[in-house]
């Protein structure tokens, strides 16, 4: 097993550190960090509408449900307004980022991002009507130039919902990223407008933004247009057909999972932070389904992708990565070694809510070979249960966003809309988790003690 640890040191950990430290993939992952307060807010949203509509309205209580609208037109006006609209805060974040990581005005890149996806997507959208207008209504939509044909009626000059949400986010990263690397060089190039030092200074930053953002803007314009002229498409509704949704499919396919999850514990063993390093596809391929199924349960609809980001740490990461919270129980009611029962109780308590930094770093697990074994296994072999459960839909998928520090099995349940199999799945997956770990730690235990005997 040294031998393989030897490999993976001298082969794998080089290759995922220069990885981790490429400035755009940091502002990727760091572009997802930041619209965590705007899901979160959506998901709470819609977690008290199902409490207080969509169950209620199951069990009958007319009047409860009557009663209670007014707030669940506010959580309808929270939802529109967080999720409804994700990509747009996305857009504005990953510019942010990424321009701060290259050194050049962060507030600059944002502003050019959010323009370069606006001009990107569909400004128009399409109505499907149960039957063909009347002549009369028919003029009326055209007379506010929307076009009617037969019971098609589209609306130019509006965007909709479906064309700002999770589903338009690869337009953002890819437009968006371009505006903004062309922003950057020609700020690196120094080509801008030098204004006096006498000029407060937000108006000579804007100044110096001016040429940039310009040449920008209009460079992604111009790439847009004769993209629409050439092939009769919208740039952003071709990059949603032909990168986003199979990506999206990919990552419902049990191959992806289980190779991230494998691949986030082996980064983690040589304590480089696994999910961080790995979290532009994390978020870029399950954020979106996560999003997705959230919108879904919101109009009522059925949710259509079986995995998504917080399934990991529904099912998996118990404790934090590689489900060490698995294994500080086992080794307080097993382990007869004190330095581990030591780190185990002070680790405990983090580990609750999903921070295994002590127990990482000060069991150690990282570089430690008698854990090797399963630190690797055990999530892959809770990835695998969780997943076929999942996708054999004797489970619900994840449809609210719950925050990662939320205890185990707790977080599972409400991630899933209060479904009690969730909670159930978790736990039936921490026992095998644990005892996978069991032998390990018993090993160690021996070990210990046969090394202070020959002492």
């Amino acid at each position: 097993m040294q031998g393989i640890v030897n490999w993976l040191e001298k082969y794998v950990v080089p290759v995922a550190t220069k990885i981790g430290s490429i400035p755009w993939l940091v502002a990727l992952r760091d572009g997802f960090i930041s619209t965590m307060p705007i899901t979160m807010a959506g998901s709470l949203a819609t977690l008290l509408n199902a409490l207080l509509q969509t169950y209620p309205t199951q069990w009958g209580w007319t009047g409860f449900v009557n009663a209670i609208q007014p707030i669940v037109a506010i959580d309808g006006l929270v939802s529109n307004g967080s999720l409804g609209i994700f990509a747009v805060f996305f857009a504005a974040m990953w510019g942010y980022h990424l321009a701060e990581n290259y050194h050049a005005d962060g507030l600059g890149g944002s502003l050019v991002s959010l323009s370069a996806f606006f001009l990107s997507i569909n400004s128009s959208t399409s109505l499907t009507l149960a039957k063909p207008l009347s002549s009369s209504v028919a003029k009326m939509f055209t007379d506010a130039n929307a076009a009617v044909d037969g019971k098609t009626v589209t609306i130019s000059n509006l965007f909709a919902f479906g064309q700002l949400n999770s589903a338009a986010l690869f337009t953002a990263m890819i437009l968006g990223g371009l505006a903004v690397v062309i922003y950057i060089w020609l700020l690196h190039k120094d080509i801008t407008i030098k204004m006096p030092d006498t000029v407060p200074p937000a108006v000579s930053k804007a100044f110096t933004a001016m040429i940039p953002s310009m040449a920008a803007i209009f460079g992604v314009a111009i790439l847009n247009y004769l993209f629409n002229k050439l092939t009769g498409q919208v740039f952003g509704d071709w990059i949603n057909a032909t990168i986003q949704a199979p990506l999206m499919k990919l990552g419902q396919g049990p191959g992806l999972v289980i190779l991230v999850s494998l691949l986030v514990q082996i980064l983690w063993f040589f304590g480089i932070h696994g999910p961080n390093v790995l979290g532009p596809i994390l978020e870029g391929v399950w954020t979106p389904t996560q999003n997705l199924n959230i919108q879904a349960l919101i109009d009522g609809k059925q949710a259509q992708y079986y995995w998504t980001r917080s399934s990991f740490d529904a099912y998996v990461w118990f404790g934090g990565s590689g489900g060490t919270i698995v294994l500080l129980a086992a080794i307080l009611i097993f382990s007869k070694r004190a330095d581990e029962k030591a780190v185990a109780k002070l680790a405990l308590a983090p580990g609750l809510f999903n921070i295994n930094e002590p127990v990482m770093f000060g069991l150690p697990i990282v570089l430690n070979a008698i854990y090797f074994i399963p630190f690797i296994l055990a999530p892959v072999v809770n990835t695998i249960i969780a997943y076929f459960v999942t996708a054999a839909h004797w489970v619900s998928p994840v449809t609210i966003s719950v925050p990662w520090i939320t205890p185990p099995v707790l977080l599972a349940w409400l991630a899933t809309n209060f479904d009690w199999r969730a909670a159930v799945l978790a736990l039936v997956n921490i026992v095998i988790a644990f005892f996978i770990w069991l032998p390990f730690v018993l090993a160690s235990s021996r070990m210990a003690a046969d090394e202070e005997q020959a002492a």
